[in-house]
C-alpha cells in the first residue's frame, strides 16, 4: 500500500484499469522531460500534459496541481528503488557478508546512475514539498530487506544487526547522493565508490563472526 500523502499532495484517485495505468506512465515520463528541460519551478500541468498527449483535464482527474503530480512522480520513483532493492537482497540471502554489500553497494549506485539526470532532477523537484512519509516508508523497506540479508550470513556476528543495518545504508546512501551534489566526474565517482566498498566492508570485518 502507498504511503499516506499529506493530504494536500495526495492524488485524487489511482488508476484501476490498464489503460489508466498506460496513461500515467505517459504522464510520469513527461514529467520527467519537462523536469530535464525546464526545471520544477518552470513546470507545469498544462506542458506536461502537451508532452505527454493527454488533455489537461486529464491530468486534474489524478493531480489537483504540479505539486502533486511531483510527489507521487517520487513516490513511483523510490518504491521502483525498494524493489531492486529487496530483489538483491534476496538474492544474496546465505553468502559471505562482503558479498552481499558489495551487491547492495552496485544496485544501490545502477539505479541511481543508469539515468543520472533524472536522479539529480528529482532530487531538486522536493526540495520545497514534505516528501517525509516517502523517505520513511523507502527506508522501512530498505532496512528490512538489509537485516534480514545481513541475519543470513555466514561469517557475521549479528548482535548489532539493527544498528549495523542502519550504519551501512546512512553511509551507501548519504555517499551515493552526495556524488551526484557534488557532480563528480566518472574518475571521483568510480574512486569514492570503491572506498565506499571497502568502509563498508571494514564494519562488516570488525563483526565477523557466526550469527548470534
Amino acid at each position: 500500500m502507498p504511503p499516506a500523502a499529506p493530504r494536500s499532495l495526495a492524488p485524487r484517485k489511482r488508476p484501476r484499469q490498464a489503460r489508466a495505468t498506460v496513461t500515467l506512465d505517459a504522464v510520469f515520463e513527461a514529467t520527467i522531460q519537462v523536469l530535464l528541460t525546464v526545471g520544477p519551478h518552470r513546470l507545469t500541468t498544462t506542458r506536461v500534459a502537451e508532452r505527454a498527449g493527454v488533455s489537461v483535464g486529464t491530468m486534474y482527474q489524478y493531480f489537483a496541481h504540479k505539486q502533486a503530480l511531483i510527489y507521487a512522480l517520487n513516490e513511483r520513483y523510490l518504491d521502483a528503488l525498494a524493489d531492486k532493492i529487496e530483489v538483491t537482497c534476496l538474492e544474496q540471502r546465505g553468502m559471505p557478508a562482503r558479498q552481499m554489500i558489495e551487491a547492495l553497494i552496485e544496485c544501490y549506485w545502477r539505479a541511481k546512475t543508469e539515468r543520472a539526470d533524472v536522479t539529480q532532477a528529482l532530487y531538486r523537484s522536493v526540495a520545497e514539498l514534505d516528501n517525509e512519509a516517502l523517505i520513511d516508508a523507502f527506508a522501512a523497506r530498505a532496512d528490512a530487506a538489509t537485516k534480514a540479508m545481513l541475519a543470513s550470513a555466514p561469517d557475521l556476528d549479528t548482535q548489532e544487526l539493527e544498528s549495523m543495518t542502519r550504519t551501512l545504508l546512512t553511509v551507501i546512501f548519504g555517499s551515493v547522493r552526495n556524488a551526484f551534489e557534488r557532480n563528480l566526474d566518472e574518475v571521483a565517482a568510480r574512486q569514492l565508490r570503491g572506498h565506499l566498498a571497502v568502509m563498508c566492508g571494514a564494519l562488516l570485518d570488525s563483526r565477523s563472526g557466526p550469527p548470534a
